[in-house]
């Protein structure tokens, strides 16, 4: 099953040049302005705040967490690693958005529905890691309303040559069925601390 998912990456020219021309607006459809790691540590502190209680009850790690924060533009870094107990961001990278039943979508939508190609907001536990069609990939568990099918639709979190490992604002970055994908070097590191890690981490994808 796993093996057998397809991913399409598409970044056409016109798009990312019209794309980069709206994100300098000052309209820019709901997403935060790019921030500094600094300014952003109090929006993650609050996130993992609101999952640690959950992550005690369900036996998944109260210390580490994987933040997705999808206000911000794609070509920022909007992963983040945060460890609760030193208030620290170990790592921060890009990631990829859904991009629907389209050929790009520049902002993202949220939906839970198999077939959708969109992203699933909310709470995941990540689960073992395997070798699947992009290379090393990791299954998720939607644990909340708004992403329960995720394991039906195949969202996992892995990688792909097409994102970039530095930020790219304001050009965005590549899109995906709905699978957070990062950069083949991101992955790595995320990797060796999974691997570190006694229980099991929570991914949360919030807007």
């Amino acid at each position: 099953m796993w093996n057998k998912k397809r991913v399409w990456y598409i970044i056409p020219a016109l798009v990312l040049l019209l794309t980069a021309g709206v994100a300098r607006s000052t309209d820019n459809h709901g997403l935060i302005p790019p921030v500094e790691k600094d300014e952003h540590l109090s929006t993650l502190k609050n996130a993992a705040l609101s999952l640690s209680s959950f992550a005690r009850k369900n036996g998944l790690d109260d210390q580490v967490f994987f933040l997705v924060d999808m206000r911000l533009p794609s070509g920022k870094n909007r992963f983040f690693v945060y460890d609760l107990c030193r208030d620290t961001i170990l790592l921060s990278g890009l990631v990829t958005h859904g991009k629907g039943n389209s050929q790009w979508q520049p902002y993202p939508r949220f939906s839970n529905c198999e077939g959708s190609g969109c992203t699933s907001l909310g709470k995941y536990k990540i689960g073992e890691s395997y070798k699947g069609q992009f290379g090393l990939a990791y299954k998720l568990f939607g644990l909340d309303s708004t992403n329960s099918n995720a394991y039906n639709r195949s969202i996992v979190l892995h990688a792909h040559e097409s994102v970039p490992e530095n930020e790219v604002y304001p050009v965005p970055i590549s899109q995906s069925e709905g699978c957070p994908t990062v950069s083949p070097q991101f992955l790595t590191r995320l990797d060796h601390l999974l691997k570190a890690r006694k229980l099991p981490v929570m991914l949360y994808i919030f807007n």
